[in-house]
């Protein structure tokens, strides 16, 4: 500490010897005309003869990353938005002032250069600079060294750090935005429109999760943050709105890991005379898709292992996947006390032992749902834990409904729409204690089913986690590494 305190003192008085010399050092008049990525991607693989021979000058700023002086000559690594590139800069080629400027310069310190390029002895493309300009003066020197790991909670506290020092980083969340980019392509080129739904809620619905609550001082009205947009999502079905999707963020108060984190960015579609089942299709088209299109391969390497994305994905029911991976017989599922022996068998204990869907799930949650690392498609829940999905029509205690698993995380969740009104309130009310069921503070959202009664189209919608789908596409093991500024707890 003591050391940066040093440091930074000697950077103030380089600020003020900047200035007392009539140096403004945070100008914003450099205009720059090519990236570092444009420059080297424009002389790959040319001729050291022939790009000396190019003597067009190019305007270009950035971070200074390194600073190798040799007394009347001086390399600097600079780092832009695109990449890094070396500068060389030379007594003769500078003028007086921009040489001596060399001087105040530091590690962090953004310039402007402007100069032709050449090759060095070395083979690495470099700027021979003829104009030096000092854009930003950095009083904070950056990190000697850096160790990610080792750092963790320092690289999550000051992402701009880790994004500066980690160039693996940054491309993460340039993956990140780029995937998110073509999930809007994918759905748009097949006829989905892009919606907004409210982020505060006066009913906070959708979903079975604890909601963060805030007051709107006008109203005088007590309001949520949205754990899910799926009910006004489906207004707009009942609206004539047959296709939609929205990009959201969810804020759910409830614990924080490794998979999940309170605030967090989900995709939400829902398209009019579908069924889950072609979600399910739509699903796998879209994740193949963006693992070709991202990484150009459906064998993607994840942590220690691999994860094998070519289809067609598994597709088991509950109770298929119980028997295979607990040895449940299947029916031991039918009724809730054999359920919840076979609970007791496996050493479980019950969330809720009055209800056999709890019971049911309680199986598939320890003993199968780990061993889905391959992306599969589990099907027919129960109904009690699936209040918003329609019935199946040959057996009404399971829904249509599926949740894709990969690597043992939940990755997607959808159904086949519940349009019946009246089936929806009965599930509303005979279900008070599931959020999901659109109820905050002890009310229905009675105009939810007021719009069920005017009609909505058979239909069918999901719900894929974003942050927890870029993980696997990223080989990330935690969603902090895939969230530029997670929730973390004070320091103090």
């Amino acid at each position: 500490m003591q050391e940066t305190s040093t440091l930074m003192e000697l950077r103030r008085k380089k600020l003020e010897e900047c200035r007392l010399l009539g140096i403004n050092p945070f100008p914003n008049d450099f205009k720059v005309s090519h990236t570092a990525a444009e420059i080297a991607g424009r002389f790959k693989d040319m001729p050291a003869e022939e790009v000396e021979r190019t003597r067009e000058a190019f305007r270009l700023a950035g971070r200074i990353m390194s600073m190798r002086n040799f007394g009347k000559a001086v390399f600097l690594h600079l780092q832009d938005g695109s990449g890094r590139i070396q500068a060389y800069l030379q007594k003769g080629l500078l003028s007086d002032g921009d040489f001596s400027l060399i001087k105040k310069l530091d590690m962090g310190d953004f310039v402007g250069i402007e100069g032709t390029v050449f090759i060095t002895r070395t083979g690495e493309l470099t700027i021979k600079t003829s104009r030096l300009r000092l854009l930003v003066k950095s009083l904070r020197p950056l990190p000697e060294k850096w160790h990610g790991l080792s750092n963790i909670e320092i690289r999550y506290r000051q992402r701009y750090l880790d994004l500066i020092m980690n160039p693996g980083v940054k491309a993460v969340f340039l993956n990140r935005a780029r995937a998110i980019n073509l999930i809007r392509a994918f759905l748009q080129e097949r006829g989905f429109v892009e919606v907004e739904t409210p982020m505060m809620q006066a009913i906070p619905g959708g979903a079975t999760a604890r909601p963060f609550q805030t007051y709107h001082n006008t109203y005088k009205l007590n309001l949520y943050l949205r754990i899910s947009p799926e009910l006004y999502l489906k207004r707009l079905l009942v609206g004539g709105m047959d296709r939609v999707f929205e990009i959201n963020r969810n804020f759910r108060n409830e614990g924080v890991s490794t998979h999940h984190n309170p605030e967090f960015t989900m995709l939400e579609f829902y398209q009019a005379y579908a069924t889950y089942e072609d979600c399910m299709d739509l699903t796998e088209e879209l994740i193949c898709h963006l693992a070709r299109s991202l990484l150009s391969t459906l064998r993607v390497p994840y942590l220690d292992g691999e994860i094998d994305f070519t289809p067609p994905w598994p597709r088991l029911t509950m109770e298929e996947s119980i028997a295979q991976y607990a040895k449940v017989d299947p029916q031991e599922l039918t009724e809730t006390g054999r359920a919840l022996r076979a609970l007791d068998r496996l050493g479980l204990t019950p969330t809720d032992p009055g209800d056999l869907g709890n019971a049911i799930n309680d199986l598939f949650e320890n003993m199968v749902q780990p061993h889905l690392t391959r992306p599969t498609f589990i099907t027919s829940y129960p109904t009690s834990i699936s209040p918003l999905a329609r019935n199946n029509d040959a057996n009404p205690e399971r829904v249509d409904r599926f949740e894709l698993f990969i690597n043992g995380q939940e990755i997607a969740n959808a159904f086949s729409e519940l349009n019946d009104p009246l089936e929806q309130y009965r599930r509303f009310k005979n279900q008070p204690s599931v959020k999901a069921l659109g109820e905050g503070e002890g009310r229905l959202d009675e105009d939810f089913i007021e719009a069920l009664e005017y009609g909505m189209p058979p239909a069918a919608g999901e719900g894929i986690g974003i942050d927890r789908l870029v993980m696997l596409l990223s080989n990330a093991a935690s969603i902090r590494d895939v969230i530029l500024f997670p929730l973390l707890k004070p320091e103090r």
